[in-house]
C-alpha cells in the first residue's frame, strides 16, 4: 500500500489510504499491519483512546503529549517561568495576610 509523506511545522507525518476495519466481539478492533508499520506501532504498545467529533482517535502517549505541547507552545512567552510567578504570588499573599490586623 503506498504511503504519502507530508511535512508539518518541523515534523514528518505519514498518511495512508483509508482501510476498513470491523469491530468484533467485546468491541475489539485489529489495526491492519500497513497502519501499524506506517505508525511504528509494535505488539503490546499502549495507545490512548478518545472520542472527538464523532471519531475514534487512537494515539501514543508521545503523540498526545506532542499535540498538547504544540497547542500551548505560544501560551507563555519565552523567558517566563510560571513556577517563579506562582511562588512570587504566594509570597505576596503571605505578606498581605501577615500585615492584616
Amino acid at each position: 500500500m503506498p504511503m504519502l509523506l507530508w511535512h508539518t511545522r518541523g515534523s514528518m507525518a505519514v498518511d495512508t489510504k483509508p482501510v476498513q476495519v470491523r469491530m468484533g466481539n467485546q468491541g475489539r478492533i485489529v489495526i491492519p499491519s500497513e497502519l501499524r508499520q506506517a505508525l511504528g506501532l509494535v505488539s503490546g504498545e499502549k495507545l490512548i483512546a478518545r472520542a472527538e467529533d464523532g471519531r475514534l482517535i487512537l494515539e501514543t502517549k508521545e503523540s498526545m503529549t506532542a499535540g498538547i505541547r504544540k497547542l500551548f507552545r505560544d501560551a507563555v512567552p519565552r523567558g517566563i517561568s510560571l513556577a517563579d510567578e506562582l511562588i512570587a504570588e504566594r509570597r505576596a499573599e503571605v505578606r498581605r495576610e501577615e500585615e492584616a490586623p
